[in-house]
């Protein structure tokens, strides 16, 4: 993309009432306004609220919030030429239930309450394979525990990766932290027994992988 494309796509995102970008120093001294406030500042409503995390183009965000309308649906991602693409896809279809936070995972336990969420899902993060990028891999126990804060008593998180490294190093996590899986496996697309919501939406990629004849895997977990 060239770097007019981006900069229109930047200057729109300021625009769009569907995108937040708060400021970084303001969720580090825990000084954002909407903390725990979604519902009332923004969905205006009090149904449950679902985070598509590193969430790009936002494809599970828009899908599900076209699926379950009497849900909400947060999508956030650091790449801002991204998350416009969902923006836009919200806008052209009219989806209210849906918004995208342009900001750095690691910060979410700043921009929402304890229990606030209801279920998050993980869609074809990068594994971050080597070994100096175990910092930021999305199912390490770091990030799980930023999770564990903001999730409700019983919501669920959803894994869909094409890493078979991923997968078997979140189970691993898992099992050490005790944590409850209600679902797992290698394959889904190979296994009839697969929950629906593991297999009725597909990414963009996920549809390469696909062709690719790539296993795709899938857990659903509690913490």
């Amino acid at each position: 993309m060239g770097s007019k494309n981006k900069l229109k796509r930047f200057i729109d995102n300021e625009k769009f009432l569907n995108v937040i970008q708060p400021k970084r120093e303001n969720l580090i001294n825990n000084k954002y306004n909407h903390k725990g406030e979604w519902s009332k500042f923004f969905f205006k409503n009090k149904n449950p609220i679902i985070l598509e995390l590193g969430c790009g183009k936002g494809e599970y965000s828009i899908n599900l919030a076209k699926k379950y309308p009497k849900k909400n649906f947060i999508g956030i991602d650091i790449k801002g030429a991204r998350i416009w693409q969902g923006a836009k896809n919200a806008i052209e279809n009219n989806l209210l239930n849906v918004l995208f936070i342009r900001t750095q995972i690691e910060l979410i336990e700043n921009l929402f309450s304890k229990e606030e969420i209801t279920d998050i899902w993980i869609t074809f993060p990068d594994p971050q394979i080597k070994f100096k990028r175990t910092k930021h891999r999305l199912l390490n126990p770091f990030f799980l525990n930023i999770y564990k804060k903001i999730i409700k008593k019983n919501g669920n998180i959803h894994l869909k990766t094409d890493s078979g490294f991923l997968y078997g190093y979140t189970l691993g996590i898992l099992e050490k932290m005790k944590a409850k899986i209600i679902y797992s496996h290698h394959d889904i697309y190979s296994n009839i027994y697969s929950p629906i919501e593991s297999t009725e939406i597909k990414t963009y990629y996920e549809n390469i992988y696909l062709k690719e004849n790539k296993a795709i895997k899938y857990i659903k977990f509690q913490l």
